[in-house]
């Protein structure tokens, strides 16, 4: 058998590798400097956020309410299996067993930062609950209520004609990362995405498999322990912060959106796939 000179199979094998997809060898996205981490304790586990620095307003607030300890105590209020789990409601803090939720926030709203699809629902996303479009068209956000998305993985041919039906077309990375990771792709740009969970989803999991009663209330609360800032804006990245990015893509993997008021839920809803509700806040 005739054999294949070292040099020619060396020269093969570098030619092989300068075809290969850049992906293949691309680093992990780091968090930009304008990135902060929030860790909330649970009672389920330790969920890490990612506060994105495309959102200041969002991000500086989370952050000024997890320094006065506004999310300590507080229980994720509503929890939709397939779909999200909420909080940020004061009233939680000290709410009697199946009391109803949801009413109440900071006291005041914040401007919308919607920057699909840079931002959107995929799985793991962090963004802000708000009331429906009939009380507020300029989809301001609520002071203190949010939700983390769960979701589902989505056909290509759904996305299509989803996209098709609210005139929201995805980007090729984009609807990739609904195949695959899932997420709530139906609230995209309706909602202010601001971050994501960086570490955690086993605890997200779980939440959001709890039995509920009624207006999604968990039987057994589930509660935010603690909130505590792990890196300030600016901040040199942890090293837990080193993980990639959902799809290792910032301009296009990022997460999703909650509450909706009940008259606009149907507008919102994708099939399968029930849509959550902020009510008015009285």
């Amino acid at each position: 058998m005739r054999r294949t000179p070292i040099r020619t199979l060396l020269a093969a094998a570098a030619l092989l590798a300068l075809t290969l997809p850049t992906a293949c060898t691309a680093p992990p996205e780091r968090p930009a400097a304008g990135d902060a981490e929030v860790v909330l304790r649970t009672t389920a586990g330790d969920i890490r956020l990612l506060l994105d620095g495309r959102t200041p307003r969002h991000r500086d607030n989370f952050l000024g309410l997890v320094r006065t300890g506004f999310f300590d105590s507080l229980l994720f209020h509503r929890v939709i299996a397939g779909f999200m789990i909420q909080s940020g409601d004061p009233d939680s803090r000290h709410a009697a067993p199946g009391a109803p939720l949801g009413e109440a926030d900071a006291g005041y709203t914040l401007p919308a930062e919607i920057l699909y699809p840079a931002l959107a629902h995929t799985r793991g996303a962090l963004a802000a609950a708000r009331t429906g479009d009939d009380t507020n068209p300029g989809r301001r956000s609520s002071g203190s209520q949010f939700y983390l998305v769960w979701g589902r993985t989505f056909a290509d041919d759904e996305l299509q004609a989803l996209a098709r039906r609210t005139g929201t077309p995805q980007p090729d990375s984009l609807r990739r990362l609904y195949a695959t990771l899932g997420g709530t792709p139906h609230l995209d740009g309706q909602y202010t995405v601001f971050g994501r969970v960086a570490e955690g989803l086993d605890a997200v999991e779980a939440i959001q498999r709890a039995a509920t009663g009624p207006d999604d209330r968990p039987l057994a609360d589930i509660r935010i322990l603690s909130a505590a800032i792990l890196r300030e804006p600016g901040a040199p990245a942890s090293a837990a912060a080193e993980a990639e990015r959902p799809g290792g893509e910032r301009a296009e993997s990022q997460t999703s959106e909650p509450p909706v008021t009940e008259t606009n839920a149907s507008e919102a809803a994708a099939p399968e796939t029930p849509n959550p509700e902020n009510r008015p806040r009285r």
